[in-house]
């Protein structure tokens, strides 16, 4: 039988700036899922959303956790994040791309 700790996805934890405790790597992925069925104009949204968690999260903290998730995308899409450096050598894949798509496709 596995145990709690063998569990990569309950225990790895995102920190969270607004208190309250993390979000687990299981969680981020419901949440991202419960957002492609419950667009923004799906009528009380956020309640949809935090029942499609489980109940684990309210809707004020998956509204929360949506509005930094929305700066977060802000801020590297402003450069304000750096992006990984990667050699030369392994953005080149197989097909031969070599402008860093081949790094993406490979994690599709």
């Amino acid at each position: 039988m596995a145990s709690a700790a063998g569990s990569k996805h309950q225990q790895v934890m995102m920190p969270s700036s607004r208190g309250g405790g993390g979000w687990t790597q299981r969680q981020n992925k419901q949440f991202e899922c419960a957002l492609a069925v419950y667009d923004k104009e799906t009528p009380d949204r956020w309640h949809n959303v935090a029942r499609y968690m489980g109940g684990t999260k309210s809707a004020d903290e998956v509204r929360r956790h949506f509005e930094q998730l929305v700066e977060d995308v802000a801020r590297i899409e402003s450069g304000r994040v750096p992006l990984p450096r990667y050699a030369a050598a392994a953005s080149r894949g197989s097909n031969g791309l070599d402008d860093g798509r081949s790094r993406y496709l490979k994690f599709q």
